[in-house]
Formats: structure tokens, C-alpha cells, sequence
């Protein structure tokens, strides 16, 4: 058995559950703040974030077993990254209730995806298909967190 088998996954499910764990000792907070109509149910939220991380983890893992590349380090270290991200997104909104933050934060966030998607299109395409839902989900996300800033300045 390959071991990306077992680590991409871990990684997988330790930043789910950073997050999750993050945002449900914020839900207090959240819950007093005004949310835009547009804002999705939260069991609709949970249940894109585990098809975001499923498809995800199938594109690590399809990209780490296609072979070494050129840029196989920088696309490895642009997962971490973009694991890192996405709990450092959960700490800043949740965590502290930093709106304006976590909008930059966000950014961060879906330049990792934007870069994962072009860099994976060029030798995965698989992979790099995988990613899109992420992306569109994360620049969604970046447009709501916006509007929560501004009806809570």
C-alpha cells in the first residue's frame, strides 16, 4: 500500500476537523452577527465542505501517484499550504471574529487554489478538474464573508 494512501488523507481529516472544531466554538459569536439572505443553511455549508474535501484528497492523491514532476514540490507544498489556509480562515472568523481578515485571508486562500488549478491543468488534468468546485466554493465564500463585513462594521 502507498503511503500517500494514509498521510494525504490524515491531512485531509486533520484540517476538517481543526476547522469544524474552530468553528463550532464560534457559533456563539456567529449567531449574533447579521448574515446576508444569501446565506446558506449551516448542515448545507457542512455537507459542501466534506464534497470539498473528498474531491480534494482524490486530487492529491491521483497527483502524488502520476510521478514526479517538476513542479511536484511546489504543488505538494501548495496543499499544505492551502490546508493551513484553510484553518487559519476558521481562527480568524470564527476563533476571533475578525470579518475584515479573513476576507484577505481568503484570498490567500483561493490564490492557492487558483495556482494548484493551473499548475495540475499542465500535467493532471484530473486533478486539476477536481479543484475547481474548491475554487468556486472558496470565491462564494469570499463574496458572503464581504457581505457579513458589511452589514457588521
Amino acid at each position: 500500500m502507498k503511503l500517500n494512501y494514509f498521510i494525504v488523507p490524515l491531512i485531509t481529516l486533520i484540517t476538517a476537523l481543526s476547522g469544524s472544531w474552530i468553528t463550532n466554538r464560534g457559533m456563539a459569536w456567529y449567531q449574533t452577527i447579521k448574515l446576508p439572505a444569501i446565506a446558506p443553511a449551516g448542515s448545507f455549508i457542512g455537507m459542501v465542505w466534506t464534497i470539498i474535501f473528498i474531491l480534494a484528497t482524490i486530487s492529491a492523491i491521483l497527483f502524488w501517484n502520476s510521478g514526479r514532476g517538476v513542479n511536484f514540490k511546489l504543488i505538494i507544498a501548495l496543499f499544505i499550504a492551502n490546508a493551513l489556509l484553510n484553518v487559519l480562515w476558521s481562527i480568524l472568523f470564527f476563533g476571533f471574529g475578525q470579518i475584515g481578515w479573513s476576507i484577505i485571508e481568503m484570498l490567500f486562500l483561493n490564490l492557492t487554489n487558483l495556482a494548484l488549478i493551473i499548475l495540475l491543468w499542465q500535467g493532471n488534468l484530473a486533478s486539476a478538474v477536481l479543484i475547481i468546485p474548491y475554487f468556486l466554493w472558496v470565491s462564494f465564500a469570499t463574496y458572503l464573508t464581504y457581505s457579513i463585513w458589511g452589514l457588521n462594521k
